[in-house]
């Protein structure tokens, strides 16, 4: 028995693979710089269409509270708005809590 790791090749391929072909810490020059700028470019798209998918939510609940108040009968407005709130708030949660199970 010798007392030297052995590395199995199979971890040292998967490694590559993770790493986008070079080992960790041997990155090429300028390769760690492109993954930089493409992982800035990722977040502000997401930030940009974050904005845009609270932006026309909001315009989306404005108009289906309109469209309540306009077509139910004032009786049972109340009741409809409370109905379309709490689907509302189901689907948020089960996001939340979509995306919470991601990040672990």
């Amino acid at each position: 028995m010798t007392d030297t790791p052995t590395h199995d090749s199979t971890d040292q391929h998967e490694e590559r693979t993770a790493t986008g072909g070079a080992t960790a810490g041997h990155d090429a020059p300028g390769e760690s710089a492109g993954r930089d700028l493409t992982g800035l470019l990722n977040r502000a798209a997401l930030v940009a269409l974050v904005l845009l998918a609270v932006v026309a939510g909001l315009r989306f609940y404005l108009a289906a509270s309109s469209t309540i108040d306009q077509w139910i009968v004032h009786e049972y407005r109340s009741l409809f708005h409370a109905a379309f709130n709490l689907v509302l708030l189901l689907l948020s949660g089960y996001g939340i809590a979509v995306q919470v199970r991601r990040i672990r």
